[in-house]
Parts: C-alpha cells; structure tokens; sequence
C-alpha cells in the first residue's frame, strides 16, 4: 500500500480531514501520512479498524524536535502495523512547544509505555493518557534530555576502571575447568 492509497481509504472514513503525503527518509519506503492534529484519533480509529485498512498493530510512537526557532516546533511519529495486509504506515502530527496531543491508548493500550518516553524526554502532553508522568528520568528530573534547547553538561569526571587481573596460573586452571566440562558427554 502505498501513501496515496490509504489517504484515498481514510477520505471518506474521516470526511473533512486533509492529509498530505509525505517521503520516506529511510530504506523502508515505508508511506508516510502527516495530518493535523485535532484528527489524530479520529484517524487511528478508522486506521485500526477501517475495511482494507486494518493496522491494528502499534509499533512504536517517538518524536523529533527540529529547533526551538520553528513552529510548529515538534513532530510526533507513529508506526503502525497491519500482519493481515503486510503493511506498514507511519503517522506525522507536527505539534508546537505549547500544544498537547490526544493520546492514542483507547485505540492501542500498548501506546501508554511510548506516549511515557515521548513526555518524560520531549516533554510532549498527551491528553488523556491515564498516566502521564516520567518514565525514565527521575520525578523531579528538570527538562527534557531529548530537546534541542536542553542544557548539555560538559564538565563531568571521567570514570575509569580497573581490569580484571588474573595469573597466568589462574587463566590456565580456568581454561582446564573449562575443557573438563565441555568434554563430559550428556
């Protein structure tokens, strides 16, 4: 399937929707939707459960920040997964700092985990995730690590650590142990 051909599928199940195809960056070719969004859910639900559509797997939701400078200033990628079409698609919503997103978790329950990573290292609001607090971050962790406006730290002392040392008596007792074992027959 291609782009043209799932927006021609979505049209008359999300009326009123414009969506604009867009190119694959990688070697996937995989198609490439962006679409507003206020009809994100909207169009989730007719992905997931239109006829010839059927993407009712959820991959993966990440983000990209391009720069502070640009609105809108994020954009938040699905991938989805039909096994029944061998098909894939990935969903574009381009989202400003001060906007939030609705959460996708009534259509995937799988989404609740990524929509998590995207808010703790974006800091992206979902709206209507039942639990939207950091994941991998400590709570009182402050910014974003993923922004391109957040603070890199230069200054850090270097961890060094010792190898392990072992005889050469050691090394061979171990590698007997090793080849007594290994030759025992089952």
């Amino acid at each position: 399937m291609t782009a043209s051909d799932i927006i021609a599928a979505l049209e008359p199940l999300v009326p009123g929707v414009v969506y604009e195809a867009g190119t694959s960056s990688d070697e996937s070719r995989t198609p490439t939707i962006l679409l507003p969004a206020e009809a994100l859910l909207a169009t989730c639900e007719a992905l997931r459960s239109g006829p010839g559509l059927e993407f009712v797997a959820f991959s993966n939701v990440t983000a990209v920040d391009y720069h502070p400078g640009r609105d809108p200033r994020f954009e938040v990628v699905y991938h989805l997964v039909s096994p029944h079409r061998r098909a894939r698609v990935r969903l574009k919503v381009r989202v400003g700092a001060d906007q939030s997103i609705a959460s996708v978790t009534s259509v995937w329950p799988g989404a609740g985990w990524p929509e998590r990573e995207v808010f703790d290292l974006f800091g992206i609001v979902f709206d209507g995730h039942e639990d939207l607090r950091r994941l991998l971050m400590p709570e009182d962790w402050e910014g974003h690590p993923l922004r391109k406006d957040y603070p890199v730290q230069l200054r850090k002392e270097a961890k060094t650590y010792m190898p392990l040392q072992v005889t050469a008596e050691e090394f061979r007792a171990s590698m007997e142990r090793d080849r007594h074992v290994r030759s025992k027959p089952e």
